[in-house]
């Protein structure tokens, strides 16, 4: 395993980039509210045609309704990905508030992950030579124009350093810093108007909390070097997983650039084919690692969708297939009294202890004010059907039903509000168990997973 040994990464030659252009107008919110404006007059229209076909009697009718329904969500998550930054953000918090959206909603947020428009070329030029203090061929031998992908915060474009080493770096948009204060007041905004009539202002300040606190750290690349660098250092001692190089020279508060390892992507069952590995053993490294990380060291990767694994393609890659970690940006470090919480919840869980198991979950902040008795009437459903299903002895299918199960329930349930880690560290499992009966069904992750949720739950705080 490979991990950069120096962190002193090189600072930038100034505060921010300058900014060009409309950018200029960023910090004062008129392009974003302009853009939201437009797009709310639209989603607007759209929602009105929804509710007057759905006055209407008839399958046309309904066909209607949902055409223009799903036209206002294409149009909203179009509206967050064109803004970028904090609205982009918000989208995929979104995306992991299952407990307030439908599954509808949810789905079309993942989309920001990674398919937002990206900026042209020249743009990215002139932040990295701002960045580094020095033109672009000086600091890279090559550098594709063409991006790997654009997300909410930033974009990835293939390189290579002087030397010749392959490289990818992560080019942080321009005006985010600048505007940052004032996207999130406006973001805030957003939040009330869409939390308004569920959740109490309390519990909107509480979310927009949790969201500012999570956006400030991915801004921060030197966070996310260091973040890689301690994973890599926990997962050292296995050697079929690799974290990629931090190279420090080459990589600032908003440009990372770490070395680029031939691979594919997990999901590529063509690609895996060629290379001879075997799924089975790819999820037992996938299951081994986050193991690790979610239950033994406390950092884990948060992100663990089929665009930030991949299995390296090197020679002996049949025999010993070696798993890549990309995008450390979203990633957690579980608080020792979540931990805690964690421990004890499932052991109420697994003891049927349903008193113990809520007032864990009021310790955690998970219940608003006057909505016990609602959140235990959804809590001992969920007893019920892990009893049913045989506690631990549960396979990774049945676990897979029961997410789905505890999700719809967390929807129709008044007053609950999980702290946004421990859904993240939900998700997390979640996404593992989801690729393992993608990639090879036969394969019991719960079965895998089981050993060390023993050591977790026999473990002293």
């Amino acid at each position: 395993m490979s991990f950069s040994g120096s962190l002193a990464l090189q600072r930038s030659t100034r505060d921010a980039p300058s900014l060009r252009g409309a950018e200029r107008l960023r910090p004062t919110g008129l392009p974003q509210i302009c853009v939201l404006a437009f797009a709310g007059a639209a989603i607007g229209a759209d929602l009105a045609i929804a509710r007057a076909a759905r006055r209407l009697f008839g399958a046309r009718a309904k066909r209607t309704a949902a055409a223009a329904e799903r036209r206002a969500l294409r149009r909203a998550v179009a509206a967050l990905g064109r803004l970028k930054g904090p609205f982009a953000k918000l989208g995929q918090f979104g995306a992991v508030r299952v407990d307030l959206l439908p599954e509808e909603v949810t789905t079309a947020l993942k989309s920001l992950r990674d398919r937002v428009p990206p900026l042209p070329f020249e743009r990215i030029r002139a932040i990295v030579e701002s960045e580094l203090g020095a033109p672009l061929e000086s600091a890279f031998a090559e550098f594709e124009t063409q991006p790997l992908g654009a997300a909410s915060i930033a974009q990835a474009h293939r390189a290579r350093l002087p030397g010749g080493d392959p490289v990818v770096v992560k080019v942080q948009y321009p005006w985010l810093a600048a505007s940052l204060e004032t996207d999130l007041r406006i973001v805030r905004r957003l939040l009330g108007w869409a939390g308004g009539a569920r959740r109490s202002g309390a519990a909107v300040d509480a979310l927009f909390r949790e969201f500012g606190d999570g956006l400030r750290e991915e801004l921060d690349f030197e966070r996310e070097a260091r973040v890689a660098a301690e994973i890599a250092a926990n997962l050292a001692g296995d050697a079929s997983v690799l974290v990629p190089e931090v190279i420090a020279s080459q990589s600032t508060l908003r440009v990372l650039t770490m070395r680029h390892h031939p691979a594919v992507g997990i999901g590529d069952r063509a690609g895996l084919a060629r290379l001879g590995v075997a799924p089975r053993a790819v999820l037992e490294i996938l299951a081994r690692a986050y193991c690790a990380q979610v239950f033994s060291d406390g950092l884990f990767h948060a992100d663990p969708h089929p665009g930030n694994l991949f299995v390296v393609d090197e020679p002996g890659a049949a025999a010993r297939p070696r798993l890549l970690f990309v995008d450390f940006g979203l990633s957690r470090r579980l608080d020792p009294a979540l931990r805690r919480e964690l421990r004890l919840g499932i052991l109420a869980l697994l003891q049927r202890d349903l008193p113990a198991f809520l007032d864990g979950m009021e310790r955690l902040g998970a219940i608003e004010p006057g909505h016990r008795d609602d959140v235990a009437q959804s809590v001992a459903t969920m007893f019920e059907r892990v009893r049913s299903l045989g506690g631990l002895a549960a396979g990774g299918a049945q676990v897979i039903s029961l997410k789905d199960e505890a999700v719809a329930l967390m929807r129709q349930t008044p007053g609950l509000r999980l702290p946004v880690d421990l859904l993240l560290y939900a998700k997390t499992l979640s996404y593992v168990f989801s690729l393992g009966a993608e990639l090879d069904a036969e394969v019991d992750m719960m079965k895998l997973c089981l050993p060390s949720l023993l050591r977790f739950l026999a473990a002293k705080d």
